[in-house]
C-alpha cells in the first residue's frame, strides 16, 4: 500500500497550521499523534514554503527542528526533514532523520546534493521554480505535464552526478509549486509518466489552493473549510496511489488512510 508521509510543522507561518507546533513538545506531541494515526513517515520542516513566505535563518530552522527530530527518533518511525538548506540537512540527519526532503530539488542550496550523497540519506526532489516569495513568477508552462517531467529528469540527473543511486531519490511533482490552478491537475495527469522514470514517487496536495479552486469552480455551497480540503486531499490520495505513488504527504493522516484502505479493499474485493 501506498505509504503516509504526515506533516509536522514547526513554523509560526505555514498555510495550514502554521504555530500550532511552533512550540517544540506541542510538535512532538503531533507526530506522536500523526504515528498513532498511522502515518508511516513524519515530515519535519522549519521553514515554511507556502506562497509568499520568507527565508528563514538556517539557525533559527535548525534550532526549530533538531530537537523534534532528536525525540521523535526513538519511536522507530522513518522521519524526513523539509529543508532547502545543506547544514540542515546535515544536522537533521546526524539527530535521526532518514530523509532529506528539500522542495527545491537540490537547485536552493548548492551544496544540498553533495552533503546528502555523503550522509548517505535519502533525498526527495521537487519540481521548482523559485523560492516562496515569488513562486509564481515563472509559471509559464507549454505543457507542464512534459516540462515537470523533463525538468525532474534533469534534477535525478544532478544527484547521480553528485553520487546519490535512483534508489535514494525520490521524486515529487511539485503540487502548488510554480503552479496555478488548472496547472496543477495537468500535472498530476503526468504522474504515470514520472512514476515510470524509476525512483519512487511523492505526492503532496494536502489542503492546497486548488483544491479549494476546483470545489469553488464546481458551484461547491459554504465556504471550502479545512474538512473538505481534507476530503478532497484523500480522493487525490487514493488517485495518486492508483497511479503509482510511493507515499503521499499530508496533514490528516487519519482520513487519508481510511480512503487508501477503501479503495485498497474495493481493488482486491473485500479486505
Amino acid at each position: 500500500m501506498t505509504l503516509v508521509m504526515g506533516i509536522v510543522n514547526v513554523t509560526p507561518d505555514s498555510f495550514s497550521d502554521g504555530g500550532r507546533y511552533v512550540d517544540g513538545e506541542a510538535a512532538i506531541d503531533h507526530g506522536l499523534a500523526l504515528l498513532a494515526a498511522g502515518a508511516d513517515i513524519l515530515d519535519i520542516g522549519g521553514e515554511s514554503t507556502r506562497p509568499g513566505a520568507e527565508r528563514v535563518d538556517p539557525a533559527e530552522e535548525r534550532a526549530r527542528v533538531i530537537p523534534v527530530i532528536e525525540a521523535l527518533s526513538g519511536t522507530g518511525a522513518m522521519l524526513s526533514v523539509d529543508t532547502m538548506n545543506a547544514e540542515t540537512a546535515v544536522a537533521a540527519v546526524a539527530a535521526g532523520a532518514r530523509m532529506v526532503n528539500d522542495v527545491s530539488g537540490g537547485l536552493a542550496d548548492p551544496e544540498m546534493l553533495g552533503a546528502v550523497a555523503a550522509s548517505g540519506a535519502d533525498i526527495v526532489l521537487q519540481h521548482w521554480r523559485g523560492h516562496s516569495a515569488d513562486m509564481y513568477a515563472d509559471a509559464s508552462y507549454t505543457d507542464v505535464g512534459r516540462e515537470v517531467l523533463h525538468e525532474l529528469k534533469a534534477r535525478l540527473h544532478a544527484a547521480a552526478k553528485a553520487g546519490i543511486s535512483p534508489d535514494r531519490v525520490v521524486l515529487d511533482p511539485g503540487i502548488g509549486f510554480g503552479k496555478h490552478g488548472d496547472q496543477n491537475w495537468r500535472a498530476l495527469r503526468a504522474l504515470d509518466r514520472i512514476v515510470a522514470l524509476g525512483p519512487r514517487v511523492l505526492v503532496g496536495t494536502s489542503r492546497k489552493r486548488f483544491l479549494a479552486e476546483t470545489l469553488e469552480a464546481a458551484g461547491a455551497p459554504g465556504a471550502v473549510d479545512e474538512t473538505r480540503r481534507d476530503l478532497a486531499t484523500a480522493v487525490t490520495s487514493v488517485l495518486a496511489a492508483r497511479a503509482g505513488a510511493w507515499a503521499v504527504r499530508v496533514h490528516d493522516v487519519t482520513a487519508t488512510r481510511d480512503a487508501l484502505a477503501v479503495a485498497q479493499a474495493w481493488e482486491q474485493g473485500g479486505i
